[in-house]
């Protein structure tokens, strides 16, 4: 046997491997998201039928009424199903809000400011804080959603190179910010809105009326961001970096020089840094005076007019920026390309309003059913018996999302699985609705560096092919991502613990208790 499949065959039976293989295999017999809940949909009718058979019921924690289970295959539950179809769809939180930041965020990313952005910092960063700069950037990058995983990447390969390091500590790099850090922000994201549509719908069962803010977590994110832009830079230095050890380039490769910001990028990124200025200076003029419209009844920001309408100025500031960008770039060249841009973004989430769909009905179904409520009833009852209502138990939601993100990918399908029993119960335990999407996206992001199934992961292996082929496995791509996995792990539970224990508010109007 030669040296290679010596090397092969060991790494094969190692417990690392041995894990990877389990991942791939029940991974991959996962079916489509679509398909996923439309089976749940199934199983929620079958459910709702033994549940109501067998009488069970449970006091509601704020009317004091006796709740039971309906039965959605009785005469009322199928003429339920087929009367609010089209209700479910359309009325459904998310789907507007997501369609509506996709408007600003996909027009910012068509006319190219989203990846002129990023190569702009990027490749502007002196080398002493480069890993610095690509851990800011690629998880400040998830403005952009996906975008950022295709460009941070091999962008920091390229830069690596160049300086005379190794490509694939830079690829590494790139994609521990991107998707390991992908939730964290210093700004108010599509997934923040998306999110917190989803945990509004969960919530209005329990607290009918409750709204959601997107900027709910936005404390926490911030500092966040901060925290894993350092801890990520140290983490390579300290593990990624002698892991990988020396470059040796395949011996066909070509370097892509594309990756330069032209002049024509520049000013266009001159007048959407001018315009943002000119947008915050008149956010401020608005909010200044004590009488503003903008404020609470009490002259307050939290709460206020100006944050429980933050998407319709998230909305103004991308699409403001993106034109200011695209005209001066040249991206736009008459009025016309900016509904094409529009539409060619929304146009890119047609695979998500297809999604919705079911989404939107097996969220419905498990309201209408009662059965989430009925199922975090017991939960929080079990919980407050076995005396872990505190941050052991929220630790543990942050466990166990990280452990089912390993085999789903979509973020806002898992959410929309999970929230309708964690939500409820965070509520039933006294905590507030925003404090369990928090301890969700925690365990929903730091393990995607990890996880064969995440839809970029391989992508990634054909960056890191680009300079060794050798290196381009899964296991020993999984391994080179685990320090990083880990350590976002350990930082964000120690952070969420630090929030809790001194109960920290994480956002504007979001808080951990009720």
């Amino acid at each position: 046997m030669s040296k290679e499949k010596k090397e092969i065959a060991i790494e094969k039976k190692s417990g690392f491997m041995k894990f990877l293989d389990f991942v791939e295999r029940v991974g991959n017999k996962l079916p489509h998201p679509f398909t996923l809940f439309v089976i749940l949909m199934v199983v929620i009718m079958i459910i709702s039928w033994v549940v109501s058979a067998a009488g069970i019921s449970v006091i509601h924690p704020t009317t004091a009424e006796v709740v039971y289970s309906k039965n959605l295959l009785s005469g009322e539950g199928v003429i339920w199903m087929l009367s609010n179809m089209i209700k479910n769809f359309t009325g459904f939180a998310p789907l507007g809000l997501v369609l509506t930041m996709t408007l600003g965020i996909g027009l910012a990313e068509k006319v190219g400011f989203m990846s002129s952005f990023m190569r702009r910092f990027m490749l502007s960063a002196p080398e002493r804080v480069l890993l610095l700069v690509v851990f800011f950037i690629g998880i400040v990058g998830n403005i952009a959603s996906d975008a950022a995983v295709i460009i941070i990447p091999p962008l920091a390969g390229a830069l690596f190179y160049s300086t005379k390091r190794n490509p694939i500590v830079g690829i590494a790099a790139g994609y521990a910010a991107t998707c390991a850090g992908f939730t964290a922000n210093v700004l108010i994201a599509g997934t923040d809105a998306l999110l917190a549509g989803i945990t509004q719908e969960a919530a209005q069962g329990v607290l009918p009326g409750v709204l959601v803010s997107p900027a709910v977590n936005y404390y926490f994110m911030i500092v966040s961001t901060l925290l894993l832009t350092f801890v990520g830079a140290w983490v390579t230095k300290r593990f990624v970096e002698p892991q990988v050890g020396k470059f040796t380039p395949n011996e066909d490769l070509v370097m892509d020089e594309s990756f330069e910001v032209t002049e024509k990028e520049k000013k266009g990124l001159k007048f959407a840094g001018l315009f943002t200025l000119a947008y915050l200076a008149l956010i401020l003029v608005i909010l200044l005076p004590a009488g503003s419209i903008f404020r609470g009844p009490e002259g307050t920001i939290v709460p206020s007019p100006f944050l429980s309408n933050i998407v319709p100025f998230l909305l103004l500031w991308f699409i403001g920026l993106s034109i200011a960008y695209g005209v001066a770039a040249g991206t736009i060249k008459s009025e016309s390309d900016i509904p094409k841009h529009m539409t060619s973004a929304i146009r890119d989430m047609s695979g998500y309003i297809v999604l919705v769909f079911v989404i939107a009905q097996f969220v419905q179904y498990f309201n209408w059913t009662n059965i989430g409520l009925i199922l975090a009833v017991n939960l929080a009852s079990i919980l407050e018996n076995l005396n872990m209502t505190g941050l052991p138990m929220v630790l543990g939601i942050v466990i166990i999302s990280a452990f089912v993100n390993l085999f789903i990918g979509s973020g806002s399908a898992k959410w929309a699985l999970l929230s309708p029993v964690f939500v409820p119960m965070f509520i039933l335990l006294g905590y507030a609705p925003e404090y369990s999407q928090l301890a969700y996206r925690l365990g929903d992001s730091f393990t995607n560096a990890i996880t064969p199934l995440f839809p970029y992961f391989p992508i990634l292996l054909g960056f890191v092919a680009k300079y060794d082929k050798d290196k381009a496995k899964i296991g020993t791509i999984m391994a080179i991502m685990m320090p990083y996995t880990i350590a976002f792990g350990v930082v964000w539970l120690i952070q969420l613990s630090i929030w809790h224990l001194l109960n920290l508010p994480l956002g504007p109007g979001g808080f951990i208790y009720l």
